[in-house]
């Protein structure tokens, strides 16, 4: 399985999201690797940020799939992440389709945190062309298995979403009481089916705060992402 989660605003949980599918991941095959683009993940999972290279340093050199398993870093039995490292996000496409095939290498459930991959607006034609700046790599990534749009039922996400014209095979929606767009509108907006549902519960941000969301996965996480794992 290989599952790129992103958005197209920042807050909108993907981060959170896709540490907890990596979790469930591990714990139902045994073993799974996180990608982190996002940034955030050792945050996430209570853990000091990593020194040295990461996965955007490998992706800017000529280094071989199995390199990439020397950057991986243990975060609870069976479950491994790729911190995100140093450099930009864009590069070639064929080096981008390499990344996917040496993550598959690593371990056959990944998860890849693409944080917000997607501008607002595509270049113009005075602009730079993918051609000579090359692809981002989370955009590529997924293209390259399924691909989870992680958003809150939020007016502003939403609008953002519909001008950039998604593609996604499904969506993870945080839901949070009080809000007026509902499930089935985000599904409506979106055109894509609403594969999981995560309710606001307070347990999850004292999860993150305590560093503790890679040993005990909060019950709203687990049953909210059952479909999406």
């Amino acid at each position: 399985m290989f599952v790129t989660c992103w958005s197209v605003k920042g807050g909108s949980g993907v981060s959170v999201v896709s540490a907890a599918l990596a979790c469930l991941l591990a714990d139902s095959s045994g073993s799974a690797v996180l990608a982190d683009f996002g940034g955030d993940q050792p945050a996430v999972m209570g853990m000091a940020e990593p020194p040295g290279p990461g996965l955007l340093d490998w992706c800017h050199s000529d280094a071989p799939a199995d390199a990439l398993m020397s950057l991986t870093i243990e975060v609870s039995n069976g479950l491994r992440m790729i911190p995100k490292g140093t450099g930009g996000r864009m590069v070639p496409r064929q080096r981008c389709k390499e990344l996917a095939a040496a993550l598959n290498f690593i371990a056959d459930e990944v998860i890849v945190d693409a944080g917000v991959p997607l501008g607002e607006s595509p270049p113009t034609a005075d602009g730079p062309t993918e051609a000579r700046r090359g692809a981002d790599i989370a955009s590529v990534l997924r293209e390259m298995g399924s691909s989870l749009f992680v958003t809150r039922a939020c007016y502003l996400a939403l609008r953002r979403a519909t001008r950039i014209g998604i593609e996604a095979d499904g969506v993870v929606l945080l839901h949070e009481q009080g809000r007026s767009i509902s499930r089935s509108d985000v599904a409506d907006v979106l055109g894509l089916p609403v594969i999981g549902v995560v309710e606001h519960d307070p347990a999850i941000a004292r999860a993150v705060d305590a560093g503790s969301l890679a040993r005990r996965l909060p019950s709203s996480l687990r049953s909210g992402l059952r479909r999406a794992g």
